[in-house]
This record gives C-alpha cells, structure tokens and sequence, in this order.
C-alpha cells in the first residue's frame, strides 16, 4: 500500500485508542571523525587509466602493524569496506580482491611491488596501515600511481577503534574529492522506519506492530534505533546537519511532529499538538519545517519555524494537499495533490505564489527533490498493481523510469550529491529499503529485518 499521500486517512483509526507514553530519543553509540592529516607524499595529480579508459584500482588488505587481534580485524574491515565504497560511485573499475593473491603484500607502506600490480593492469594501488596508539588506532593511506611509481595521496588518521569503517568511508570521501572533484556518499546516512523489533503498539484494539525511526550507514550497516516509545514512527526527515531527524509519532494517540536531537538526546515538538500533523522536511537552511496539516479543515501544507514559530498555510484548496518537499534554494516546495481528481505533483513557491502542475500521471505521489546542481524531482507513479520510481526533469519536461513493476516501489530520496536514490520496494517479499544509482543501474539491498520503509538520506 501507497503510505505517503493516505496518511490523514488512516490516521485517526490507526490508533485512537494508544495512550501516551513518555518518547525516549536515545543519541546513538557512534564514533567520532578520525583526525586527518595530510602526508608529504602527495603530489597533487589526478591518476587516469591508460589510453583514456577507465582508471583500473586496487586496494589490497592494510598492513597491520600491530599483531593484538582488534588491529589485524580493524585491517581486514578498512580494506573491504573502502573496496565497496569506492565501488558504490563507479568512478573507477574497481580490480576484484580475490584476483591479488598471486601478488605478495608491501613489505611496508613505501615498498610497492609496482611491477606485480602493473601485471595485473592496476593503473592505481591502495595501500595503507593500521597501527595501534595509546588513543586507538593510526592508518595510513596511500594512492599510488603504478605507471609513475609514485604517490598521488596520502592521509593519516587517528581516533577510536571501535568503529573501523568510519576510516574506509573517510578515505573513500577523500579519494574521490583529490581525484574526481566528487562529493562521495560513504559518510552519509539513511534514515528509515522499521518494525524489526516486533514489538505491539501498547493500549490498541487491534494489534500492531511499532514502527520505530532507525538509523545506519548508507550501506545498510550499523543500524541504530533512534525512537522507543512503543508507538507508531514514521516518515523521518533529516536536518541539513545531520544532527536531527523530523518525524511524525503518535506517541499521543495522534500524529504529531516531532524532532530528536539525536546526538544531544533533547526532543522538539514545532506543532504543538495543534490538529494531526504528519510529513515533516526541513528546509534547505534547516529553519523551517513543511508538513501536512488538518488543523484547518482540510489536509494542507503549512510551513512554521524550527521553534514553532511563524506558521503560514501555503495551500488552501477542498482536495487533500501532502508530501511536501523543498527545492535546493528554498524557494519553492513540491507536493502531491488530488485537485485534479487523481494525486499529481505540484510546485508553489514558498510564499504559496506560482502554483502549477508538473506530472501527468496516472497516479503521482512522494516528490523528493534532486539537490543542487540538478533541477529533477524523483516520485512514486502507479504503474500497474504497484509503484514504480519516475524521475521527472523540470525544464525540460522529460521524465524517465528506474525501476520496472518488480514489487511496488515507493518512497524514494535522493542521495546528497544527486547520483543516487534510496527507495522502498516489496521485490524482496516484505518492504526492504533499497538504493540505486539515478540511472537505474547498481541496485543495491540494504535492509533485511523485518519491514523497513521510508527512508530519507542525510547531506
């Protein structure tokens, strides 16, 4: 089922009869940013394949300078997670690591075996260490081109050893802004619904399972929950600073807006209470909040500050107005609506002037905006018994599809650096959260517990 647009429909019966349970926003167990520093060896030149193809790189296992197990795993774990993140933006033709058993490892980080890796038609070659310091740990990183025998990058970082990927998705961020100018995604994260816990939503007629608002790296990995509070959690949003996440909860029996300070583990409430409030976005800015709204009537779009204050209907129509989004320059909002007869996407300007149609579907819903520099809104369209994941260019007019009627797919969201979406989709049997690149190709399963849904990524 479409969940987006319905909302308002089955708000009231969903759980009219939960009594209010005291929310608990819980700041997650996450590791700090390494410290990172510069090494002498970097020239500052791009590597580039040979004959102008595609640049061919390896990254063999790190050296583990220190021979107590966590720095051998934490070795092993940089290694292949920087291999997939790098991966994950196809920037390079990443060199399969089974195929670098016949190559014996660096004696250390500056002797290369360039000619084995030249042998293998490695234009570049990862190779790093992991060594342990009285903080947690130090590694190493080097790009090496294999036909100039020289390093094109380095980094050092140091911090905490609980947590090995956060170096891998560091490195990976770093190496593709050095070489390709490009914003990678390793350090981003998703935001989704689940019902993993199984647990019921207390004081309800009928049962039904809680949905709670979880977090985790934007590969799926380390899930956290960020709601617990036995109620129904749904349609996260992120602030622009990653440090907030918007939602509607019914912790009171009905939808309301909520934000948790996740870090800080403080909680916000910018509606009040006033009327069932659902869908929350941030502005581009982050001080504002678009959300769909019935405390006048019918469902519309309102915008109020962060602080609750300042709040303005945008839409004032006898259809019902939701799913709102914001426009990289703040100056606008897209939603759906069904004034037409059937929900269609809209655009108005923030001030609620300029109000015009932008889809032609059978059924449109769930608008994501493209950040800046694309002008493209990503949304769900009914295809056939399900949905199916459209991306619409607004200057020129032109819309294409990334996914094809297998399952229904729904609620996308668009990665920071506009290569890549995160979506719902039931292919899988129950609602799993996916991402694939805005091309339709490099579909990828992040979620398997459970049903998981809605999901927004952070900047």
């Amino acid at each position: 089922m479409l969940t987006h647009f319905l909302h308002w429909k089955w708000s009231i019966a969903a759980v009219l009869a939960a009594s209010a349970v005291v929310a608990a926003s819980q700041p997650p167990a996450t590791a700090q940013p390494p410290a990172s520093q510069q090494q002498p060896t970097t020239v500052g030149i791009v590597l580039t394949g040979e004959g102008g193809s595609q640049t061919r790189l390896a990254v063999p296992d790190l050296l583990a300078l220190s021979s107590d197990k966590e720095t051998q795993d934490a070795a092993r774990v940089i290694s292949q997670v920087l291999w997939d993140d790098l991966n994950f933006e196809r920037e390079f033709y990443m060199i399969p690591r089974d195929t670098y058993k016949s190559i014996p490892a660096a004696a250390s980080i500056d002797a290369v075996p360039y000619d084995r890796w030249r042998e293998l038609g490695a234009d570049g070659v990862v190779i790093g260490t992991v060594q342990r310091v009285a903080t947690g740990i130090r590694v190493e990183m080097r790009l090496y081109s294999v036909r100039a025998r020289q390093s094109y990058f380095g980094r050092e970082y140091t911090g905490a050893a609980a947590n090995p990927r956060v170096y891998a998705h560091t490195m990976s961020d770093e190496l593709h802004q050095s070489q390709r100018n490009l914003r990678g995604v390793a350090r981003t994260k998703l935001a989704f619904v689940s019902d993993r816990n199984r647990e019921a939503v207390v004081a309800t007629v009928e049962k039904r399972d809680v949905k709670e608002v979880y977090i985790a790296d934007y590969d799926g990995a380390n899930p956290r929950r960020i709601t617990i509070n036995r109620a129904l959690n749904i349609t996260p949003s992120w602030s622009p600073d990653g440090r907030a996440i918007a939602y509607t909860s019914y912790r009171t029996g009905l939808p309301d807006i909520l934000i948790s300070n996740i870090y800080a583990g403080t909680m916000e409430n910018p509606t009040k209470g006033v009327g069932q409030n659902f869908l929350p976005v941030f502005s581009p800015d982050g001080s504002k909040i678009a959300f769909m709204t019935n405390r006048d009537g019918n469902p519309e779009i309102y915008v109020v500050n962060r602080d609750g204050s300042n709040i303005m209907r945008l839409t004032n129509n006898p259809a019902t107005e939701s799913t709102p989004t914001w426009s990289p320059t703040g100056t606008q909002i897209a939603f759906t609506s069904d004034r037409s007869g059937t929900p269609q996407i809209y655009v108005v300007n923030a001030d609620g002037s300029g109000l015009r149609r932008i889809s032609s579907e059978s059924y449109a819903d769930r608008a994501t905006w493209s950040p800046a520099p694309y002008n493209e809104i990503a949304f769900s369209a009914k295809t056939g018994p399900g949905f199916d994941i459209k991306i619409l260019n607004i200057e020129r007019g032109e819309t294409r599809q990334i996914t094809f009627g297998e399952g229904s797919n729904e609620s996308p969201a668009w990665a920071p650096n506009g290569r890549h979406l995160a979506f719902m989709s039931t292919r899988a049997g129950r609602s799993q959260i996916f991402t694939v690149d805005k091309d339709g190709r490099n579909l990828r399963q992040l979620t398997r517990d459970g049903n998981n849904s809605m999901p927004h990524w952070s900047q």
